[in-house]
């Protein structure tokens, strides 16, 4: 499971959607360490039944957003004889419940206890040497259920999705599709709901002929029925848990590319299916690499790819069927500057590719061990960077992880491995996947790519189509290395925290000695570290393997000179909250001579808070054409203009930036820089590049244009609104709110409305304010209606949309408008129910 990123498409979207990442997805749940439900021990759920096969024959109404559904379950007892079988069914209609022998269907007693679980009684004591197969017809109601509140990954649990059934909505395709983490799959098949069971499944879907489908495994029929309709089979043959069940329904076009002879394909709407290639492509190149990685090849019978319309997350790792937000649905022009983003689809889909091994093949036992599928993936996404795009972006990208991690407020009390929580849900938090990716990062460079490797070989072989936890990995980590790592595992998958390192420096020429003084500030037992030192003396680097055991260590360097830079944590690995007490020298020394990505990215940071000093100015200006894009950035941003030095060294580099980088999101931030500074002399620049095909470039040139001359701004922005998008589209929507009229009242619309959830967040404000504003009574309450769309449609963003519908209330009653006054309260009361 990909959590909600809505990461930055490209330029002045970043700010946005990374405060709406950290907003929404990593919110913890505020619990009361008091409350009762933390005191209980959430163990693997006990087996009474084991699943072996689900049969399902299943058609929909989309009048009534309904399934209706058949269903033959075959099962066995776990261990013990048993009469009894208890299955997860949420808000069903149940119509029979029959045990199949010799294909005749016989009636059974059972109980359906608060429309959530059917307790059957069976017709006899069965043992665990046979087996028996259930049938039920039933009718699965999701829109109607009581019981589906999601989780900071998921924000909704029904189950079953049918999106804009009756086709009012003419900006969104009519699609059904499912979701079945935690344990959403049983409100819309019956099912034992839990992670530890497996099962091999077949799922018939009638649907319009007209439409396409998707589920686990391979396609092994179609019928067309004489009714406008088909029926589509198909067969998973391998067992995998029932949260991994998926189908989806609608109007795809499919690129069909392989691996090794496997089918991987790509189901897009028909508006994207051109750019599948593009948008995908790199997927077979994926397997590839983790498939050799891990000693595993791409386990399953295919692998497909689907992009569905309002999603509840960010996507979803289905077996061999992967599902994704819209949020990967691009055009080659929206990909000219996501190409260039860590967080963009690329991440997303290597993320889920990578749970098609840890998730899917081998399953976390219970949700209390869910770092076994998400840290994992989370991992996963350096690895392909590393591989892909190099080493400083997979720094960069674990280097955000991190920081999302120590922000996170009060949830870094939770234990990686969770046996206490209120609800499964908040298990799916920072701690499980950012922490947890650096836990591995950190395991993995002291065990070496070797050992590592081999390790998650040996748990992955071991444990194939069941389940795992932490100790088993820790045990195939032991066996590929040779050591014992139950220190490690005790600490950090079984201990919760941070170390929070001080660390200060001593040269004593007389003893040619350094001396490094190492205190870990945090409450609580110290933690164990491993790391290297890196000793930079005379021209030359010497590397030192270090480990701190307590709260505070000293460690000695000898060295002829006085050393340039001492670099603790050389690897920069380890997961800690760090106050380093270098010197401004030091790190103007460390930019210029080590080599990795955050060793510059600290530097750069000191230095923008020092550009007075001219060591700082050098890193400042030699940052700028930084070989990592982010770098390059950071550096822009944080340029003292009103400096001369600065300004007159960066101007020309600025302008040669905004002229001529490949990165598309460095000459769009070199433009803004330029725009800040309001110079007549940049307006050819800015014109010229108002007509890039990159979105960040365009949008960029188009608010520093406003800044020289508004009126100017508006006219201009008229000439680029056709196929405006992303940066582009905002920066005409905030020209158009601050200096335009009624006149552009339909492209402020018109851009909202066909917006996704991820871009109306960061347009919203803009459009609100219009709506507040235009002089036309019906546009403002267009504008209110969609606002109250998209309050109703997501929780996350509903307290903003309420805080601006109230300031448009407040408006328009100065304006006298009682009328979009009134739309606009009837419309804060709907949202809030």
């Amino acid at each position: 499971m990909r959590k909600h990123s809505f990461a930055a498409i490209s330029g002045s979207l970043m700010l946005v959607a990374g405060l709406f990442s950290t907003a929404c997805a990593q919110m913890p749940r505020q619990s009361n360490d008091n409350d009762p439900a933390l005191k209980i021990y959430r163990e693997t759920p006990p087996k009474i039944n084991d699943l072996i096969n689900t049969k399902l024959d299943v058609r929909f109404d989309y009048k009534k957003c309904y399934l209706y559904g058949k269903e033959w379950v075959t099962l066995k007892p776990h261990i013990n004889p048993t009469d009894t079988l208890r299955l997860d069914a949420k808000g069903m209609d149940i119509h029979n419940v029959s045990v199949v022998k010799n294909g005749k269907n016989f009636p059974l007693k059972y109980v359906y206890q608060d429309s959530l679980s059917l307790a059957i009684h069976l017709d006899k004591v069965y043992h665990n040497n046979e087996s028996y197969t259930i049938y039920i017809d039933y009718t699965s109601k999701p829109n109607e259920l009581s019981h589906h509140k999601g989780s900071a990954a998921i924000n909704d649990a029904k189950g079953l999705y049918f999106i804009n059934p009756d086709g009012k909505d003419k900006n969104k395709p009519i699609q059904i599709w499912t979701q079945g983490e935690t344990e959403a799959s049983s409100a819309w098949f019956p099912t034992i709901d839990k992670n530890n069971q497996k099962t091999t499944d077949e799922i018939s879907m009638t649907v319009p002929a007209k439409y396409v489908t998707l589920s686990n495994g391979r396609l092994a029929s179609q019928k067309l029925n004489g009714d406008g309709t088909r029926t589509d089979t198909w067969k998973m043959e391998l067992p995998h848990s029932p949260y991994l069940f998926m189908m989806a329904v609608g109007d795809f076009k499919i690129y069909h590319d392989s691996w090794h002879g496997k089918s991987v394909d790509y189901y897009l709407e028909p508006k994207y299916a051109p750019y599948a290639k593009q948008i995908f492509g790199n997927t077979p190149e994926m397997i590839d690499f983790y498939s050799k990685i891990l000693g595993v090849d791409y386990p399953w019978y295919k692998y497909a790819q689907i992009v569905v319309r309002d999603y509840v997350s960010g996507a979803m790792e289905n077996t061999s069927a992967t599902l994704h937000g819209e949020q990967v649905q691009e055009t080659a022009r929206q990909m000219i500057d996501s190409y260039y983003n860590t967080d963009a689809a690329q991440i997303d889909i290597a993320h889920e590719l990578f749970h098609q091994w840890f998730g899917d093949y081998v399953t976390c036992e219970s949700w209390s061990n869910i770092t076994m599928n998400e840290s994992f993936a989370d991992f996963s996404e350096m690895l392909w960077a590393e591989h892909k795009y190099g080493k400083d972006m997979a720094d960069a990208h674990s280097y955000d992880a991190l920081e999302k991690y120590l922000r996170l407020p009060g949830g870094k009390n939770e234990d990686l491995v969770r046996f206490h929580y209120i609800d499964k849900e908040d298990v799916f938090d920072a701690v499980s996947y950012e922490k947890g990716g650096r836990i591995l990062n950190m395991l993995r460079n002291y065990l070496g790519d070797a050992a590592f490797f081999k390790g998650l070989n040996i748990y992955l072989k071991t444990n194939a189509f069941k389940n795992g936890e932490a100790q088993q990995l820790r045990l195939a980590l032991e066996e590929a290395s040779g050591l014992d790592l139950n220190w490690y595992f005790n600490q950090w998958y079984y201990g919760h925290g941070n170390p929070n390192l001080n660390i200060t420096y001593k040269w004593d020429e007389g003893t040619k000695t350094e001396t490094v003084y190492l205190a870990q500030t945090q409450d609580g037992k110290p933690f164990i570290l491993p790391f290297a030192v890196d000793v930079y003396a005379g021209g030359k680097k010497t590397r030192y393997k270090e480990w701190m055991r307590d709260k505070a260590d000293t460690l000695t360097f000898p060295a002829n000179t006085k050393p340039d830079l001492v670099n603790v944590d050389g690897d920069k690995v380890l997961l800690t909250e760090k106050n380093d007490g270098k010197s401004l020298d030091e790190y103007v020394f460390q930019y210029f001579n080590a080599p990795l990505f955050l060793d510059r990215y600290e530097a750069i940071t000191v230095a923008a808070a020092n550009q007075s000093d001219k060591g700082a100015q050098k890193v400042m200006i030699a940052a700028l054409k930084d070989k990592y894009y982010e770098l390059q950035i950071k550096a822009i941003k944080a340029l003292d203009m009103n400096t001369a030095s600065i300004r007159d060294a960066a101007l020309p580099v600025l302008v040669s930036l905004a002229h001529n980088d490949v990165n598309t999101l460095v000459s769009a931030a070199a433009i803004t820089s330029l725009g800040d500074l309001k110079l007549a002399g940049n307006m050819d620049l800015f014109k010229q590049s108002l007509n890039s095909q990159s979105y960040a470039v365009a949008g960029a040139s188009l608010t520093a244009i406003s800044k020289l001359n508004a009126a100017e701004s508006v006219k201009l922005a008229r000439t680029v609104e056709k196929g405006s998008d992303g940066p582009l589209a905002q920066a005409i929507m905030n020209v158009y709110a601050a200096n335009g009229n009624s006149d552009q009242w339909q492209f402020m619309l018109q851009t909202f409305q066909q917006a996704s959830v991820r871009a109306k967040f960061g347009l919203m404000d803009k459009f609100g304010g219009f709506t507040g504003r235009v002089d036309n009574p019906a546009d403002a309450q267009q504008g209110i209606a969609e606002l109250e769309k998209l309050g109703k449609s997501s929780k996350r963003l509903s307290r903003r949309v309420l805080d601006i519908l109230s300031t448009i209330k407040e408006k328009r009653e100065k304006m006298n408008d009682n009328a979009s006054a009134q739309a606009a309260d009837n419309a804060i009361k709907a949202i809030k129910g």
